[in-house]
């Protein structure tokens, strides 16, 4: 009975990490739709200023409040899991004011100090403060939002988070093409044009959070009663005080934001180093800009779309850890670690084997107007860093679920300073150029999940099991690469079209690997159960005899 129990639950925090990964991917799905017009509209040094100007909210977000999902997921899902109700939600309360107050002062830093950071950080980035002023609110409503999407996701649901970023990234593009649009010809005779059509993207992404936002404080009203009647069964008469409740937020709070910060910082030390190194070398402003911006616009964006499963599964397993390590059944917790390394490698290999051997038609079919060859041979070159940030995503998350908080920020700043004397050399001493940094963004997290990996075995007493969660992917993957690159070319001579000769290559690329997987046992049908649509696409794999 109890083993029945574990294996529900097991098996519940995949189906919500598939909701928020199918959600995650739309979102990415939709942001490469619209980026695409967006990146014609202010061409490649645009993208370069808005990548640059991404960089610093990124960071300025991390620091303020980008761990406070996670964190307050983690915080809440503890304390409910004792039913608890009452502290969890004065650890929602108190989550909330941290980040209004953090939020806060970072808008008001972007906004006022957006003249100040162009001129010291990115003087070849001409205007980088249109963009980050118009972004600067954005940093106040994200802050506020991840802790509504902290407290449902330590509930244990992931629809809330799902379907805001879903609204979100709508708005986002319709408002972000328009805007781009509407500024570029505002603003045509302005000398800093390209920073006025990247402050059209920016406003898109503002506006879209205001509509998430908007969303998740709809849903947390239609939850409150149901909040309050959890809070009447609370039968623990004293709770943490303020103080109390401050410092557990702090301590939880803190390593989550330096991991990511540590992270985020490698994209602005690329950025500020390849600035620098490629100024030496000769190379004029708008050259270096234009390159930034195939690289961020182009590479990072089509390779951050698988990557957002890992994110997603890592989101709605750390709730589930934490109630498995508070309840001492570390063979649980182990189980979980298990299912969610597998999921995310049956996802990853295919991914990455798909974006290095599709990489020119997929460039030419998404971003026609930019350098084909550059944006193509990035993505052959960098694709498997996909399968890597999967592997550091998870393991990550592992590690903050059973309070090994500092062990992720250790890892990620080790691997940081070797990320740094990579690129450096590569750049300083090789012709690499901008191949430079598609390599260190493979090898920044390779070090990251061999040191996790290490220390999860060494923590939970944790064995990976290869064959069938990595040798069966990667054999699959491989035959799979072959077989769709076969038949991209044969439809490419017969039809002379690329946009109609990926599309069959694709369906083969899915129907091979599916099929390849399942033949070499790399999935039961009960983890098969587990994925969107399951169960149907068993139904489909019992018309072939793939599965036992």
């Amino acid at each position: 009975m109890e083993t029945s129990k574990n294996n529900k639950v097991a098996s519940g925090f995949l189906k919500q990490g598939s909701i928020l990964a199918v959600a995650s991917i739309l979102v990415r799905l939709i942001g490469m739709i619209y980026r695409i017009p967006m990146a014609n509209i202010i061409g490649d040094e645009g993208n370069g200023v808005y990548s640059a100007a991404f960089e610093i909210y990124n960071i300025l977000l991390i620091i303020s409040s980008y761990g406070m999902p996670m964190a307050v997921s983690k915080m809440v899902s503890a304390k409910i899991s004792q039913k608890r109700y009452k502290s969890a939600y004065k650890i929602f309360r108190c989550s909330m004011t941290v980040s209004i107050c953090t939020g806060g002062i970072a808008a008001l830093f972007v906004y006022f100090g957006a003249d100040w950071i162009e001129a010291k950080f990115f003087s070849k980035y001409s205007g980088i403060a249109v963009p980050l002023r118009v972004l600067a609110p954005t940093i106040f409503i994200v802050a506020v939002m991840g802790v509504f999407r902290g407290l449902f996701q330590g509930h244990r649901t992931m629809l809330p988070t799902a379907i805001s970023q879903i609204f979100e990234q709508v708005v986002n593009a319709f408002v972000s093409v328009g805007a781009a649009y509407f500024f570029m010809r505002a603003h045509s005779a302005s000398p800093k044009l390209p920073a006025w059509g990247a402050a059209g993207g920016t406003l898109g992404t503002c506006i879209g959070a205001v509509t998430a936002l908007i969303i998740l404080l709809f849903i947390y009203m239609m939850y409150r009663p149901v909040m309050r009647k959890q809070a009447k069964r609370d039968r623990v008469t004293t709770g943490e005080s303020l103080v109390q409740t401050y410092k557990i937020i702090f301590v939880t709070v803190v390593p989550i934001i330096l991991s990511q910060t540590v992270y985020q910082l490698s994209g602005i030390i690329d950025v500020t180093i390849f600035n620098n190194v490629m100024g030496t070398l000769g190379y004029s402003d708008k050259v270096v800009k234009t390159l930034q911006g195939i690289y961020s616009t182009k590479y990072r964006l089509l390779v951050s779309v698988p990557i957002a499963v890992s994110t997603a599964i890592a989101s709605s397993m750390i709730p589930n850890l934490v109630s498995s390590v508070a309840a001492g059944d570390m063979a649980d917790a182990r189980k979980k670690t298990d299912m969610a390394i597998k999921f995310n490698m049956i996802i990853a290999f295919p991914s990455a084997m798909g974006l290095a051997v599709l990489a020119r038609p997929i460039i030419t079919l998404l971003f026609p107007s930019s350098d084909i060859n550059t944006g193509s041979m990035m993505m052959l070159i960098g694709s498997s860093c996909v399968i890597f940030y999967a592997l550091s995503t998870v393991t990550s998350g592992v590690l903050q679920s059973i309070d090994k908080m500092g062990l992720p920020v250790i890892h990620s700043l080790v691997s940081l300073i070797i990320h740094i004397v990579f690129v450096y050399v590569l750049l300083r001493w090789t012709s690499l150029g901008v191949y430079a940094l598609v390599l260190g963004n493979v090898t920044y997290p390779l070090v990251v999940c061999f040191l996790n990996g290490r220390s999860v075995a060494k923590y939970m007493k944790y064995k990976q099991e290869t064959t069938r969660t990595f040798c069966v992917p990667l054999l699959a993957s491989f035959v799979m690469g072959i077989a769709t690159y076969a038949v991209y070319k044969v439809f490419v001579i017969l039809t002379s079209k690329v946009y109609i000769a990926i599309f069959p290559a694709l369906v083969v690329a899915v129907s091979i690997y599916f099929a390849l997987v399942l033949k070499m046992h790399g999935l039961s049908r009960k983890e098969l159960y587990e994925f969107p649509m399951g169960r149907r696409m068993a139904k489909v794999a019992d018309k072939f005899h793939l599965l036992g």
